[in-house]
């Protein structure tokens, strides 16, 4: 049998204690200089300007287009929203996230900087969580941090259950664009193909390694499209 490499050792970074003390320190530093807003993460990769970009190239392919709704799950700061209404995506942009105190920090560098992005607290594995659907679904770092938690939902891995947890937000045409550091592109596309609507799309490239005959990459970002 071989092994599951998608399963990961549970970390602090996994949990909501965590991410509640970090977003209150992020705000108290925001609120003591403005300019401060945060942590982008995967910066180093460039991960965020390659998702913007991958959707700026896909202009007008299945739902994308320069007025999608978009939701960003477990939305942190709420940079990916910002850089996109900066860039010039005008539909209705909302992050979520399961941290209250995330929510306060991005609503409050919307408010600041007068921008129009909406912010709400979510369980997205909740059964009551009943959101409408939008053209694309974004996640990046998110499932890392999710797989990182150990938490399971009638008796399921929560990283299991993920993929169809994001189906609520979707339709056909729908497309999901998602980043990981945790998981290859293999291992990855296992996880979200586990909801046989979605079908893989197309992959972003990163500049790659080669290490013992492998060749392979610290980052990679996916897109999904929702077939049914």
């Amino acid at each position: 049998m071989t092994e599951d490499t998608t399963k990961l050792n549970t970390s602090k970074l996994g949990t909501k204690e965590y991410w509640d003390n970090f977003y209150a320190l992020e705000k108290d530093n925001f609120e003591s200089n403005p300019d401060d807003t945060g942590e982008c993460w995967f910066s180093d990769s460039n991960a965020e300007e390659k998702m913007v970009e991958f959707l700026f190239d896909n202009l007008n392919e299945y739902a994308i287009h320069d007025q999608s709704s978009m939701v960003d799950i477990g939305t942190g700061n709420g940079h990916l929203l910002f850089t996109l209404r900066e860039e010039g995506f005008k539909g209705q942009l909302l992050g979520i996230d399961y941290s209250e105190k995330s929510v306060e920090f991005a609503r409050s560098i919307a408010e600041e900087n007068d921008v129009d992005v909406e912010f709400e607290v979510v369980d997205i594995f909740s059964e009551s969580w009943d959101p409408k659907v939008v053209d694309v679904v974004l996640d990046k770092g998110t499932l890392d941090a999710i797989a990182l938690s150990g938490l399971q939902y009638n008796d399921k891995p929560v990283v299991e259950i993920y993929p169809h947890a994001i189906d609520k937000l979707m339709t056909k045409g729908s497309v999901f664009l998602i980043t990981s550091c945790n998981f290859t592109e293999k291992e990855l596309e296992s996880i979200i193909l586990q909801n046989k609507s979605l079908k893989l799309w197309k992959k972003v490239d990163y500049p790659s390694f080669q290490f013992g005959g492998v060749k392979g990459s610290t980052i990679c970002t996916l897109a999904f499209v929702k077939q049914s």
